[in-house]
């Protein structure tokens, strides 16, 4: 089931507003968050729209979890952090996605909770098409 206005489901412009699309994974989409003070910085977005766990099945719950840890898994490998926090909102959205943030000691915001859209660093096409084809390449 897809919900009209949900960037998450809907794409396009509704997802360009915050997001690129990398790619599907089993039972959900990753997305590279456009804001990149976290380097790295990815969505998983289950791929109906449900607003909670208990929304889903054991099966499809436990396959979400699994499309996050192999997120992570390749955000580690390819940007080296030393902690992802994992974030799950949705207030508003009501779309289940959760936010991996990678963390680098020594930079911004080490030590504490992470701002969910500081807006402190946009980067050029060229330079977030390197970002997703390195997390491609970890996948």
């Amino acid at each position: 089931m897809k919900d009209g206005s949900c960037g998450y489901c809907m794409r396009g412009e509704l997802l360009d507003a915050f997001g690129i699309y990398i790619c599907d994974l089993s039972v959900s989409t990753l997305i590279l968050f456009k804001e990149q003070s976290h380097p790295g910085r990815c969505i998983v977005a289950y791929k109906d729209h449900v607003s909670e766990f208990v929304n889903l099945t054991d099966e499809d719950r436990n396959a979400y979890f699994a499309d996050i840890a192999r997120a992570a898994n390749a955000i580690h490998k390819a940007f080296k952090p030393n902690k992802i926090n994992y974030g799950a909102y949705g207030d508003t959205g009501c779309h289940l996605h959760f936010h991996l943030v990678p963390k680098y000691k020594d930079e911004f915001e080490w030590g504490g909770v992470f701002q969910m859209n500081p807006g402190l660093k946009k980067l050029t096409d060229e330079e977030y098409e390197e970002m997703i084809q390195k997390i491609k390449e970890n996948l």
